[in-house]
């Protein structure tokens, strides 16, 4: 998370109970397709495990998060990485990648142009931009819930546009062509995601991923919500013996032109 309402991310919960985040997208490091030699930046490496994998073909990678624990985290997982704090809104480099990778970050960034500007000004002339983001749609039977619990305990939720992005294909793809980009792939698809095994798994997810919405109302009137939460999503989203988050991913692959 780069902009707006920062989130103050709790790496231990992210690694130990939410790994589904980036185990679901090794094979965006395949489209992606890392080569020796080159320079790429990873944004929003979080806990760096995509940024390793990057790294592990040969590539020269550098990391950029705005968390310090996630950081912190990434350096304990591997030592070896090039990470730096820096907000990916203000990014700027004086020697241009080859390729800018990023997986479920930017849509937790809601400043999406000033972004989108800096990852093109970050790439050299055909330099490519892959990444995967929450695209229309994503959390919507959950983000409902949530709304919807919140407010008949009497507070107000907070807009979901407030604090996360989540673009159409061609809402995200006219963005990246406004900023220079020749779009070169593009998927908008569901993603329905089996939570670890638990019957507490999804107060977890609202722990890690949703917790500014929940924080409107008092402690004391939190737990009446996630029970009213998980009374509302069970007949739809608990099924197989676990919780499914109802993820909707947006998919992107672009270039720079030379």
């Amino acid at each position: 998370m780069q902009i707006g309402m920062k989130k103050p991310w709790n790496p231990e919960l992210y690694d130990r109970r939410h790994s589904f985040v980036w185990k679901a997208a090794e094979d965006l490091v395949k489209l992606l397709h890392p080569r020796p030699g080159e320079r790429i930046l990873d944004v929003g490496c979080g806990t760096g495990h995509l940024t390793h994998a990057i790294a592990s073909a040969g590539a020269s990678v550098l990391g950029i998060d705005v968390s310090d624990p996630m950081l912190e985290e990434a350096r304990r997982n591997y030592p070896d990485l090039t990470l730096e704090k820096a907000d990916a809104s203000e990014y700027r480099t004086d020697t241009p990648f080859d390729a800018v990778f990023s997986n479920a970050a930017l849509h937790w960034m809601t400043e999406p142009r000033r972004v989108t500007e800096r990852i093109h000004d970050a790439l050299r002339p055909g330099g490519r931009f892959v990444a995967e983001l929450g695209g229309a749609g994503n959390l919507h039977a959950v983000h409902g819930a949530l709304a919807e619990a919140i407010r008949d305990a009497g507070f107000v939720p907070l807009p979901e546009s407030s604090l996360l992005y989540f673009p159409t294909l061609g809402q995200y793809a006219s963005l990246l062509e406004a900023c220079g980009f020749r779009v070169t792939h593009g998927l908008h698809f569901d993603r329905p995601t089996r939570l670890p095994d638990g019957d507490g798994e999804l107060r977890n997810w609202i722990a890690g991923f949703a917790d500014r919405f929940l924080a409107v109302a008092p402690a004391a009137a939190q737990e009446g919500i996630l029970r009213q939460v998980e009374d509302r999503l069970r007949p739809t989203l608990h099924y197989e013996g676990a919780w499914h988050a109802d993820y909707v991913r947006l998919r992107i692959q672009a270039v720079k032109p030379r």
